[in-house]
């Protein structure tokens, strides 16, 4: 009798946990849009790799739930059929070792890290393809607590020009984003930002291309995409990089190539001509001593 309530008990435990795992596996499927982007702040569509970044994304996370809704459930299944029970006298029937036990273990865990690797390594390798030339080479440089654009001759720009950025100023009020530094791109052309920094590390970073990465003095670090989403983005140093830090704000508009080209022209009208190179660069550690 005993046997048999033990095996119902079990037969119970099993249901339950089984049906937490079908009740999370529904939560994971959910068709809200937070969900589907896994609340990142961003759109599909808005360059060519954020939706490869967001299913990369989504993906780790529900392979890492599913794994965690298995190990829990397990883990309670354990601890409600191994129990001890009224009336046990003594210890357990105790076991050194279970071979095969142990080989799960190692070889699923090993497995799943390297289907993670292979996945990332796929998509890395993907995004930070530069084989082909870009549409449009833009030289970022980063300084305390602006930033300077210049816009190389190629394909789509017929002559060197640049802007030079100012910091912005954070008075507790509305900050004025349209006298932030801009920087414009035409939508559906591959660009290619090559990132410098005049002084220290910072870091160039706009959320909603869901793409960051530093920019160290002495040292050009490349950016390739190809936005595909007409609108204004914004963009922050992401690098603790001085007092002025959380001034040293931006934006990036990514207009027609029709409208592109007008700002390129007022450029070259302003005076702007050439390029804000690294002669005006103020890097400490670079600088001789007399």
């Amino acid at each position: 009798m005993s046997s048999q309530n033990r095996t119902g008990s079990r037969r119970k435990t099993i249901t339950t946990i089984s049906g937490l795992a079908v009740a999370g596996a529904l939560v994971l499927t959910g068709c809200s849009p937070e969900v589907e982007k896994g609340w990142l702040p961003t759109e599909r569509g808005t360059t060519n790799h954020t939706d490869r970044i967001m299913d990369l994304w989504v993906n780790s996370w529900i392979a890492a739930l599913v794994v965690g809704i298995i190990t829990w459930g397990l883990i309670v299944w354990c601890l409600v059929a191994y129990r001890r029970r009224k009336g046990t006298t003594g210890f357990p029937r105790q076991t050194s070792f279970n071979l095969p036990l142990e080989v799960f273990y190692l070889t699923i865990p090993l497995f799943m890290v390297l289907v993670f690797f292979y996945f990332t390594d796929r998509d890395q390798q993907a995004i930070d393809d530069r084989s082909k030339p870009a549409d449009v080479v833009v030289d970022v440089r980063g300084k305390q607590w602006a930033w300077d654009f210049n816009y190389k001759s190629g394909e789509v720009v017929t002559e060197d020009v640049h802007e030079a950025g100012v910091q912005a100023h954070l008075t507790g009020n509305t900050i004025n984003k349209e006298a932030l530094p801009t920087l414009y791109l035409p939508v559906g052309k591959s660009v290619d930002l090559e990132l410098n920094s005049r002084d220290v590390i910072h870091s160039f970073w706009v959320p909603a291309f869901l793409q960051k990465r530093d920019m160290i003095p002495g040292k050009t670090n490349y950016i390739r995409f190809t936005p595909t989403k007409e609108g204004t983005y914004d963009g922050k140093c992401a690098e603790l990089c001085g007092e002025y830090h959380s001034e040293m704000l931006f934006r990036v508009k990514v207009v027609s190539e029709t409208e592109f080209q007008a700002h390129m022209d007022k450029l070259k009208a302003d005076g702007n001509t050439g390029l804000l190179g690294e002669e005006y660069d103020r890097n400490p550690n670079l600088n001789e001593i007399k």
